[in-house]
């Protein structure tokens, strides 16, 4: 069976009672803003690597291996660096992986906002695809959820329906009860097959507003503008 687009997405059938989050670009500020950065400081493409991974179907392919587990960061380094230089750009493999996320931060107010719900009793998953050994150097994820589901830990990646079922297996609740926050509008599409409703993470106070009207958590989120859960 077909772990990604086979399935038709199945409606919500039930008020949500628990939360699944990615972690990259929700928990910290924009991943796609670090590629950029990065891409920028090596060529005079911004857009470099973010076009890599979308367009080239070798580093696509690297990048599921390594995401799985499958593959070591230092392969997947030196792999994507063949790959730029076959598009005439020179990176250094060593180090590739941390370069290109630097510039991520934490989100504070989305980290906030994690342990708001959790006080209020509303579980909370982690669900990421990993990216390199060091990712999540300096995030202290147990204390900031009930469970984790690491891509490389279980191999299994977004959009594939296995992890968010994982996730929502270990919280104990079903998936038509859950809410998915993600940056990516494809990984939400991944989580709507299962009944997962879908929270498009653009912008913090609107996310934390959003969160705060689907489980009536505090009028100071909830708000105008909000985004619609799909």
């Amino acid at each position: 069976m077909n772990d990604a687009d086979d399935m038709p997405e199945v409606r919500p059938d039930t008020a949500p009672r628990a939360v699944l989050t990615d972690f990259g670009g929700v928990l910290t500020t924009s991943v796609l803003d670090s590629f950029r950065s990065y891409s920028a400081r090596l060529s005079d493409d911004p857009l470099l690597i973010e076009r890599l991974f979308r367009e080239d179907a070798e580093s696509s392919a690297l990048l599921v291996e390594h995401e799985c587990g499958r593959m070591s960061e230092a392969e997947f380094e030196r792999g994507i660096a063949g790959r730029l230089r076959e598009k005439g750009v020179e990176a250094e493999p060593e180090g590739l992986v941390a370069a290109i996320g630097a510039g991520m931060r934490p989100d504070e107010t989305m980290l906030a906002a994690l342990r708001e719900l959790r006080a209020h009793g509303v579980p909370v998953a982690i669900v990421s695809n990993a990216l390199g050994d060091d990712c999540y150097q300096g995030y202290d994820l147990d204390a900031l959820a009930d469970t984790v589901v690491i891509s490389s830990e279980i191999g299994s990646r977004k959009p594939g329906r296995r992890i968010y079922r994982t996730a929502c297996d270990r919280l104990g609740v079903e998936p038509t009860a859950c809410v998915m926050i993600d940056d990516l509008e494809h990984n939400l599409r991944g989580a709507s097959r299962l009944g997962i409703r879908g929270l498009h993470h653009l912008d913090s106070i609107e996310t934390t507003r959003a969160l705060g009207e689907l489980f009536d958590i505090g009028p100071q989120h909830a708000g105008p503008g909000a985004p619609t859960p799909t």
